[in-house]
């Protein structure tokens, strides 16, 4: 019994001995299973069927008539709703430019079953992923305005409450996310959560953002040495903060000080 429905499969290809070869191997493959939906000799062609219907993937030959595979490819990045692509060609020299254009897989004639059947895994992982993240964007957009973060870590999508964030934190390229149990790492700008999660955080510092339910005590630190709790070496001669939960204490810039002892006077509860 199939526990997911079958991949809808677009094949282009100018010959029509190898779309019918490519038909044959796609039925004997199995979960994931692979339908083909419509066939196309040119990449014109396919570019006309994909106006008016819709697929999972599109298996796409290199070389043909008119615009090539390769220049197909690239218009379909700028479809919203875009399929996978799958080369399948008997040209290896254009690999690096396939995946230049995000395709999925890159298989060489003559291919075989199993081959394929790796590809149509990837495939149907890659639309899951999207299919996660679409949920996630939805379901934040959806939410009380700063309800929920949602970030990708190990290809798995996370959506944390913005009620569990202690800290934000900026770590060169990236950001951590630290709850009382986690420390998660995401892309972001720490200036545009802060005016999305205003006023439940507050900004101690230029490279952090801190819940003003989670502010616990406002010390004066000599800098000169690590803090074994703090987890990120040295704070910097002057202020810090300690964060519930965790006992961690975070640099606080001067002119943050008098915000962090509002916090702390007011009892702020996010």
């Amino acid at each position: 019994m199939h526990t997911t429905p079958a991949l809808k499969v677009l094949l282009v290809d100018d010959e029509p001995l190898a779309r019918a070869r490519l038909r044959g191997l796609l039925e004997a493959c199995q979960e994931p299973r692979a339908e083909v939906v419509a066939e196309a000799g040119t990449a014109s062609q396919a570019q006309l069927w994909l106006k008016e219907h819709g697929c999972d993937l599109v298996l796409l030959d290199v070389q043909m008539p008119g615009p090539d595979g390769l220049q197909l490819a690239d218009t379909l990045r700028e479809k919203t709703q875009r399929p996978a692509v799958v080369f399948v060609t008997a040209h290896a020299e254009h690999a690096l430019r396939a995946f230049e254009l995000d395709a999925v897989d890159y298989l060489t004639k003559p291919v075989r079953r199993e081959r394929l059947q790796a590809a149509l895994a990837r495939v149907a992982e890659r639309l899951a992923e999207r299919a996660a993240a679409r949920a996630g964007r939805e379901a934040e957009a959806s939410a009380p305005e700063g309800d929920v973060i949602t970030l990708t870590e190990r290809g798995r999508l996370l959506r944390v409450p913005v009620s569990e964030v202690l800290y934000i934190k900026a770590e060169q390229k990236y950001l951590t996310l630290r709850t009382a149990t986690h420390s998660h790492v995401m892309d972001g700008s720490l200036s545009e959560l802060e005016t999305r999660l205003a006023p439940r955080f507050l900004r101690v510092h230029r490279n952090a953002l801190v819940a003003c339910s989670a502010v616990r005590e406002l010390e004066r630190h000599g800098g000169d040495a690590e803090d074994e709790n703090t987890g990120y070496g040295a704070l910097e001669p002057g202020w810090a903060v300690r964060i519930a939960y965790v006992d961690e204490w975070l640099s606080v810039s001067r002119r943050q000080v008098a915000a962090v002892r509002d916090a702390l006077a007011a009892g702020v509860r996010g």
